[in-house]
């Protein structure tokens, strides 16, 4: 069975009146409600009644929906910035190096090449710019809190997978409450950044083995699992994730990762992703 599930300011059900096959559930008064449905070609249906509002409609399958795993990307996902982008601030290289991001987050260049060019124009900043970025310059999303509280509430294990790095994940995984973190780790001679990065990369391909890995390990199905990101290096969870049931969600994503996942979140913050699983307003921790 699925529903249509709906999210964002002003959400009724009479929005949708005559796509339905029985009565809604509202999941958050005049912000999110679920509406059964009889196919997937309501979706479509849906999306196009509503156009030009700020809604968020996703078709969702209702068996497994409450995930028992989250695997969520850091950067333009649970934090607000790009940190390699700030970093590159405090060297002063700003465009050059956020025009770099944006071509590998759009899926226009190979991501693990793409940052070892990045980083190697870092070469020689000093070690306190990597304090000064995440004081000045990295904050939780909105909703980032919740998400995970609610989730661990439930016994879901959470993970934070960047294809950033292990400074910020610690750092984040911490803040925002996820149990482990996984992150590339810049190298330095003590004081300044040598410009280079610890191998093998965590790219693409590793985020994915995160996935599998805990899959085996927690001994679930991918049905039971929610990844989320916004660039293409996460089109690889996301996709798996979201066969068979599971949810693969592009978070304010790039056009080339919205078309891939399974759902996408556009409009709304992080506590979307709560009300994709059913949880209500009542069962969310920090609203």
């Amino acid at each position: 069975m699925f529903v249509l599930n709906v999210i964002g300011k002003g959400a009724e059900p009479g929005l949708l009146r005559g796509l339905d096959n029985g009565p809604a559930k509202i999941l958050s008064p005049h912000h999110a409600f679920d509406l059964p449905v009889a196919d997937s070609a309501a979706l479509a249906a849906a999306r196009a009644r509503v156009e030009g509002l700020a809604l968020d409609i996703n078709l969702v399958a209702t068996e497994k929906r409450r995930k028992k795993l989250l695997l969520a990307d850091m950067d333009s996902t649970i934090i607000n910035v790009e940190c390699l982008d700030e970093l590159a601030d405090m060297a002063g290289l700003k465009p050059q190096i956020a025009a770099i991001t944006e071509r590998a987050m759009r899926g226009e260049l190979e991501f693990e090449a793409a940052l070892k060019e990045r980083v190697g124009m870092l070469k020689g900043l000093a070690l306190d710019a990597l304090e000064r970025t995440y004081a000045e310059r990295v904050r939780l999303n909105p909703g980032a809190k919740s998400l995970l509280a609610t989730m661990r509430a439930q016994g879901a294990h959470t993970m934070l997978v960047s294809g950033g790095f292990g400074y910020f994940t610690r750092r984040v995984a911490q803040d925002a409450g996820f149990h482990v973190e996984r992150g590339n780790m810049l190298l330095d001679d003590g004081e300044k950044l040598t410009g280079e990065v610890a191998t093998p990369i965590l790219g693409r391909e590793a985020k994915l083995q995160a996935l599998e890995d805990a899959v085996a390990s927690l001994k679930i199905d991918f049905s039971e699992t929610l990844a989320v990101g916004d660039g293409a290096n996460d089109l690889a969870m996301i996709q798996r994730a979201g066969q068979n049931g599971g949810l693969g969600v592009a978070y304010h994503a790039k056009p080339v990762v919205a078309e891939a996942a399974s759902a996408a979140i556009n409009h709304n913050d992080l506590t979307a992703l709560l009300y994709l699983q059913g949880y209500s307003d009542a069962e969310i921790i920090g609203t």
